[in-house]
């Protein structure tokens, strides 16, 4: 199913139900006095996130929620039915956004949680609540009062443990092929991947991580080109990010090394312009289409990249069409991963998934 991760839908929260003007009325009981009961409360609008959700898709064929409106009070004291609350279901990860002022309502990262995003309107009083001893036979009431109305943009922010960064055509999909039993297309043309891919790595029972393909990046993506823009937000919430780039580029002006340099560089600079907060994120080098070098030549190539970069992060040398070095990835991956959920069930600092790699690793 292909992806939706954005959609503007409108809540209406329901009325409060109107307060009732009425006079008990029996027999041998003259001048009984006014009975008029309250209004119901107006329903009100909640947005649930659930973790079997993983996509906004259904909010293109419903756009409008209303919650039922709250029952008009009546005789003999008797107080209208409130009216009954409406839970909308959305993935884990989304963010609602009010569209009037642009005010981020909440945030749902945990399965179950609630917000409120509607307020039901109030009931109004009944005539009873207007009796005094010079008003014995009082005729007001007051209206219920208006349920909230509100425009929400909902947004919603895949949530895994690794993103995969990388030029069109670097490998990114070929890679999650690779390591997961996701299918996401693979071609030899630019933009293959149209929208995130997620894809589980299970490295051994009851260990297991998530992996977000994102669609390839270009230079302009922070401003719209390409298809950037559109899904940089799903590297925000990732804990690792894997950065693939081509080891065999195509002929240029440049050279090979120079070619790979510049691209490296580029991404740099959309993440910094998009957030920066997600260029400080761990971010490991993969060295991807090693089978397209000569053996002789792929340390040698290795070698002269990371020194032009002067990276300083773990790295790796894959090829990921025939799935060579991919597994020491993924285990290096388990390990750390593990480590930070470790330390971050106990409320310890977060680890630096940046480590440094032995040697045999790199």
């Amino acid at each position: 199913m292909k992806l939706v991760d954005e959609a503007d839908i409108l809540v209406q929260a329901g009325d409060g139900g109107s307060g009732c003007v009425s006079f008990r009325r029996e027999k041998f009981i003259p001048k009984g006095g006014p009975d008029g009961g309250d209004g119901g409360h107006g329903g009100s609008v909640f947005l649930v996130a659930d973790e079997n959700l993983n996509t906004l898709v259904d909010f293109r064929h419903q756009r409008r929620f209303q919650a039922q409106r709250g029952q008009n009070g009546m005789g003999s004291q008797m107080y209208g039915r409130g009216g009954d609350d409406i839970d909308i279901r959305v993935p884990v990860g989304t963010v609602i956004t009010n569209l009037a002022t642009d005010e981020v309502i909440g945030d749902l990262v945990r399965h179950g949680q609630r917000v409120k995003v509607a307020q039901g309107g109030q009931g109004g009083l009944g005539n009873m609540h207007f009796k005094s001893s010079t008003n014995r036979a009082p005729r007001q009431s007051t209206p219920g009062t208006a349920g909230e109305e509100r425009e929400l943009r909902l947004e919603l922010k895949l949530l895994a443990d690794v993103g995969l960064l990388g030029f069109p055509n670097a490998g990114k999909s070929t890679f999650i092929r690779a390591v997961s039993a996701a299918t996401p297309r693979v071609a030899d043309y630019p933009f293959t991947t149209l929208y995130p891919n997620l894809g589980v790595v299970s490295i051994a029972p009851g260990q297991s991580f998530v992996v977000a393909d994102i669609p390839g990046l270009i230079e302009g993506a922070a401003e719209g080109a390409g298809l950037g823009i559109t899904f940089l937000k799903h590297v925000q919430r990732t804990r690792v990010l894997l950065h693939i780039v081509d080891a065999a580029p195509f002929e240029s002006e440049q050279g090979p090394v120079e070619t790979i340099v510049d691209q490296v560089r580029t991404i740099e600079a959309e993440l910094a312009k998009f957030d920066p907060e997600v260029l400080r994120k761990p971010r490991w080098l993969l060295l991807n289409k090693l089978d397209l070098l000569p053996e002789s030549e792929r340390a040698a190539r290795q070698s002269a990249v990371l020194k032009a970069l002067d990276w300083q992060g773990p790295a790796f040398a894959i090829s990921a069409i025939g799935r060579e070095g991919t597994w020491p990835v993924c285990q290096r991956l388990m390990t750390v991963l593990d480590q930070a959920r470790q330390e971050a069930a106990e409320h310890a600092p977060v680890a630096d998934l940046g480590v440094s790699l032995p040697a045999d690793d790199a």
